[in-house]
């Protein structure tokens, strides 16, 4: 049966070029308002620790403003929960974060994590929003996920998307088979990190998939031809998706 493949719009970058000057522009409302009217199906962003882009008051913005699904990406910090469970997103997606890196590396660890992990995943359930799990394709730490609770996972792409040759076909592999044995868990799954026009061609053979988050390649390539275009082009190349070679 074919299966629709939805897009998720990180518009972090949008607003690391607004923080870069201390402007009031560019605008993470419009920018949504671009995604959502080129028909992306959510947007996602990452409020940081170090507030490095998105700030406390975009999430809250955002909430009030977008039409589809908000995804707020976070990381399991006392501070962070409270402000998830205050603005209400559509999903939380807890991923691992460091101060010193540029960007999110690698996927939680849920095995070592998980009485850390137990209360906050509970209580963001009980407030009715959907929790997913930054996750390796690990056989241990999708298990994890699915003895937490957490209904989704988002599979960790980058060391694929960063990969080449034989290493990249092992890394596909190991992601098909991680989407594979979710699946089988009764788990939603996810994917993002590192995806772009040039692998979307391989990223599309991972069965299940439910949603894709990408952010850094959609806001790079607006640059060139617009956000709605950018948009467009993503949801055009991910039309095809069959539910993978499984599917």
């Amino acid at each position: 049966m074919r299966r629709k493949l939805r897009l998720g719009v990180n518009i972090d970058h949008v607003a690391s070029v607004r923080q870069a000057r201390g402007t009031s522009y560019p605008s993470v409302i419009e920018a949504a308002r671009e995604c959502e009217d080129a028909g992306a199906n959510g947007i996602t962003v990452h409020l940081r620790e170090d507030r490095r882009h998105i700030q406390d008051k975009d999430v809250y913005a955002l909430r009030k403003t977008i039409q589809t699904r908000l995804n707020l990406e976070m990381a399991n910090t006392p501070e962070i929960v409270k402000i998830a469970l205050d603005v209400q997103p559509d999903e939380v997606c807890i991923v691992p974060e460091k101060r010193q890196e540029i960007t999110t590396e690698g996927g939680l660890d849920v095995v070592r994590e998980m009485k850390r992990l137990a209360k906050p995943v509970a209580k963001l359930r009980s407030a009715g929003i959907e929790v997913s799990l930054f996750i390796e394709a690990d056989k241990r730490q999708i298990a994890a996920a699915a003895e937490l609770g957490a209904p989704h996972i988002e599979l960790h792409t980058g060391t694929f998307c960063d990969a080449t040759g034989m290493k990249a076909k092992r890394e596909l592999e190991r992601l098909i088979h991680g989407a594979v044995y979710a699946h089988e868990l009764g788990l939603e799954v996810n994917a993002g990190h590192g995806i772009n026009l040039g692998n979307m061609d391989k990223i599309i053979e991972i069965p299940y998939l439910d949603t894709l988050n990408i952010g850094h390649s959609i806001v790079a390539r607006a640059i060139f031809v617009g956000l709605k275009n950018a948009t467009r082009e993503m949801l055009t190349r991910i039309a095809s998706y069959n539910g993978g070679r499984h599917g």
